[in-house]
């Protein structure tokens, strides 16, 4: 009797043809938008001789890194139906005191790293503390601590920049590993971390479920307090991470740093689909959303734009997001 072969199935191969499917399927809209876009500012005949060139891609690579890590703990917080205003201040602050490690006190570069990570993270813990153990809305809390780490940034540095020029700073935040940027191949990292976190594991679950319904989740028997906690936490430890690579790019820790940093990580959150009233979203979405303003905010630099109306186009492109996400949910009900 001839020997039949069985040949598996590769399910593998079919999750992740699903998962690509699933991905262009759910972010075709803002999918379309980002490659009008580029292809807008290739063809413009003020931008086609500037815009798609290696040098310009990895200055826009560079910064929509620094803004990705802030989005992927935003993404997490607004689909806890919250909001995250502080992380524009820790990355100055945290910023400021790796700088200062080096600098001022000459420890090696490794421990002033981990001196910004720890303290994005501590004023994450502070935030999910408040906002867990409370009944104060994340808005108010988050809008404390970023006037509190600005301050602390204000009081470090006494307005100065802490400036560190040694090559090996500059590595984190400037440098290459091959022909890759180094802050790439860190978010690349950071996004499949996440990624994970949010799709494959409890505590990820657990954010959609307390996001679309607290009450709900509490009778699941879902710790809220826990959960709430971990994403801020979260949310203040990416925040660290950027301030770390943004003073290694800009050679010093700066007090000013992350001025408005926490509103483009906002509108990448959004114009990449995640619903501001909390319960859905994707970080699939979010890096859509964060390549849609990293090219946006290049191009109208590139185009000579006034950074007055620079400001307009992007709350208008963050109105629109939001508007849109209103008339989906109007749809759904």
């Amino acid at each position: 009797m001839a020997e039949t072969t069985v040949i598996a199935p590769k399910n593998g191969s079919s999750r992740l043809i699903k998962s690509v499917k699933g991905f262009f399927r759910d972010n075709l809209g803002i999918i379309i938008a980002f490659l009008a876009l580029c292809a807008f500012l290739t063809i413009n005949p003020s931008t086609q001789n500037t815009f798609f060139t290696q040098k310009n891609m990895f200055n826009v690579l560079r910064q929509i890194s620094t803004n990705l890590y802030l989005a992927c703990g935003m993404t997490m917080v607004i689909i806890l139906g919250g909001i995250d205003l502080s992380v524009g201040s820790i990355i100055a602050l945290s910023g400021c005191i790796a700088a200062g490690f080096v600098s001022r006190y000459g420890l090696p570069i490794p421990v002033a790293i981990l001196g910004g990570l720890a303290v994005g993270l501590a004023v994450g813990i502070f935030n999910g503390l408040v906002i867990s153990k409370t009944t104060i809305p994340p808005f108010i809390v988050t809008l404390a601590t970023m006037n509190i780490a600005k301050g602390l940034a204000y009081v470090y540095t006494g307005g100065s920049p802490v400036r560190v020029v040694t090559k090996e700073w500059q590595f984190l935040g400037a440098g290459y590993i091959g022909s890759t940027p180094t802050p790439v191949i860190i978010l690349i990292i950071v996004l499949i971390i996440t990624g994970l976190i949010m799709n494959k594991t409890q505590i990820g679950r657990h954010i959609y479920a307390v996001g679309g319904n607290t009450q709900a989740a509490l009778f699941s028997g879902i710790n809220v307090q826990k959960v709430k906690f971990f994403v801020h936490a979260y949310s203040g430890l990416m925040a660290g991470l950027a301030g770390v690579v943004l003073a290694s790019r800009m050679y010093s820790g700066q007090p000013t740093a992350g001025d408005g940093a926490e509103m483009d990580a906002i509108a990448a959150v959004v114009v990449g689909g995640t619903s501001m009233a909390g319960g859905s979203g994707k970080i699939g979405g979010t890096i859509i959303g964060g390549l849609i303003i990293g090219v946006l905010n290049n191009g109208l630099n590139l185009l000579n734009v006034n950074s007055f109306w620079q400001y307009v186009v992007k709350g208008a492109v963050i109105l629109l997001a939001v508007y849109l996400d209103f008339l989906r949910n109007k749809k759904s009900k």
